[in-house]
């Protein structure tokens, strides 16, 4: 009311109906209220914008409210993160613990290495395909516990260690296909207790008997694995284009079910010849011994005087 004075105690506001603290019908309630309820979006859809205290109001709102942080690289929208086709040659810096899908394909990413993310709770997508992977450290993964699906495919990895899965304890898809993998350690695989879909296509597979082992899984898992018939032998040439699900029991009949791996056959090398060399130096030994015993016994005949017998 213009002119009025205000009470002791009491603070007038310029162009408000009411005391600072008291219901304003205009904008929707004391100031504390503003800071607590409204947007900086409501607060000028409200036509709030009308006094210093409404100002301070939403801008407090605003520092009680950040926006969450986005990598420089990337898109962010309700937990889903796109850094695909920016160049990136790392995992960006950055990521919110609130991310749930985080793409990252057709970029430059060559290493995984130890702790490549920050703990990511939330994460159930992580997508990497048409980068240039060559190698997933042990620890590439760790802070991933919730990841349901991950795309691999089309990189250049060569070989995969089941440490580096032994996180994924909920993983139910993964995608291989496209890469350089001539053997899979079925390791990996028991690694993933979870997994529902397995994509191996476009990897040049090696047909010897060192692929019995993935044979074998693949046969106990068919339901898990898609596109069968994209999994074809690469070597030896006479198998190229076969596919490894055709395979059966007697294609394996040559392989030995228990070979040793070639650590312990340069083991054997080793040894069996030490084993020979020391067993002659023994058995030298002991025959030198025995002769010498024999000739310390005799030795007293050869000196000993002839007995002359007088009658």
């Amino acid at each position: 009311m213009p002119g009025r004075v205000a009470a002791r105690g009491e603070l007038w506001v310029p162009g408000r109906a009411g005391r600072l603290g008291t219901r304003d019908p205009g904008c929707g309630g004391s100031l504390a209220q503003e800071a607590l309820e409204l947007s900086p979006r409501g607060c000028v859809a409200m036509g709030c914008w009308r006094g210093p205290w409404a100002v301070l109001g939403c801008l407090l709102l605003l520092h009680l409210q950040p926006v969450p942080a986005c990598p420089g690289a990337c898109r962010c929208a309700a937990g889903e993160v796109d850094c695909s086709e920016h160049g990136l040659s790392e995992v960006p810096y950055g990521l919110e613990p609130n991310t749930s899908t985080l793409w990252l394909g057709y970029n430059f990413i060559t290493v995984l290495g130890p702790l490549s993310f920050p703990p990511l709770p939330v994460l159930l997508l992580l997508s990497l395909p048409h980068n240039r992977l060559e190698l997933l450290h042990e620890q590439a993964l760790e802070g991933l516990r919730a990841l349901q699906e991950l795309d691999l495919s089309n990189n250049q990895l060569t070989t995969l260690a089941p440490e580096t899965f032994l996180p994924l304890t909920s993983l139910v898809m993964l995608n291989l296909g496209g890469n350089r993998l001539g053997k899979l350690d079925p390791g990996v695989l028991h690694a993933l207790p979870q997994l529902r879909a397995l994509l191996l296509q476009d990897n040049p597979w090696v047909c010897s008997c060192s692929v019995l082992p993935l044979w074998r899984w693949l046969s106990h898992n068919r339901e898990k694995v898609r596109v069968k018939s994209l999994i074809l032998c690469r070597v030896p040439e006479q198998l190229n284009n076969y596919p490894i699900m055709a395979f059966g029991n007697e294609s394996f009949r040559r392989c030995q079910e228990a070979s040793l791996p070639a650590q312990q056959y340069i083991t054997f090398l080793i040894i069996g010849p030490f084993s020979f060399m020391a067993s002659i130096f023994f058995c030298t030994f002991v025959g030198s011994i025995t002769v010498a015993f024999h000739n310390l016994r005799r030795e007293p005949h050869f000196y000993r005087r002839p007995h002359i017998c007088r009658g």
